[in-house]
């Protein structure tokens, strides 16, 4: 899947998406916050100034945040990110009030100049996707660098295979010596790491 897709299914598909963000004692803050608007793969929210939430944005504009979809965990697939994100004032609000015609109900016209537009445009994120087997999963990013996460195997492979037959999703090409790992079917469960009589396998960002 490109971005854009993976972008469109968290936009318009999951839609309501769990939000991070930090306040000035550096305590954590959750809150469910609709994503209204994607376009040039930004994506783009909307919040009253005076909550809590818009000062926390306003002072700490980094944010992570989470969208799930299915009908229970086995056939779930969620969409995690973390990035920057800025005020654009009004701009776009009549494009996401246009988009969600639900805002009308919330929002009156009279108090819509309350409301400022974020924009989240410096970010990267996963989706994963455990309806498959083996899982799926996919790093993305727009603006910033994908970061490597993940167990990987080293030329210290002996070919013992302990690492194939103790994995879950049997996601490692043993075919092949060194041995390689699968990361988009990795479930980063870390057993192969644990098992390696050599420690052939390292770990990064996990």
């Amino acid at each position: 899947m490109t971005t854009h897709d993976i972008l469109k299914i968290l936009q318009e598909d999951i839609h309501t998406t769990i939000i991070a963000t930090i306040d000035n004692q550096g305590l954590l803050y959750t809150c469910a916050i609709d994503m209204m608007l994607l376009e040039d793969d930004y994506l783009y929210f909307l919040t009253a100034k005076g909550k809590s939430f818009y000062q926390r944005l306003m002072n700490h504009p980094y944010i992570a945040l989470t969208g799930l979809k299915g009908e229970d965990t086995m056939s779930s697939i969620s969409i995690s990110l973390q990035g920057k994100v800025k005020s654009i004032g009004h701009e776009k609000l009549v494009d996401i009030f246009q988009k969600n015609l639900y805002m009308a109900d919330i929002y009156s016209a009279e108090v819509r100049d309350a409301l400022e537009v974020f924009q989240i445009y410096e970010y990267s994120g996963e989706y994963f996707d455990l309806s498959q087997k083996p899982i799926f999963r996919q790093s993305f990013s727009v603006g910033s660098k994908i970061r490597k996460q993940g167990y990987f195997v080293t030329e210290k492979c002996i070919g013992c295979q302990k690492c194939y037959h103790i994995c879950p999703q049997k996601c490692i090409n043993i075919a092949v010596k060194p041995i390689v790992i699968q990361q988009n079917h990795c479930l980063h469960c870390g057993k192969c790491y644990e098992v390696c009589p050599v420690q052939a396998i390292k770990k990064e960002g996990v």
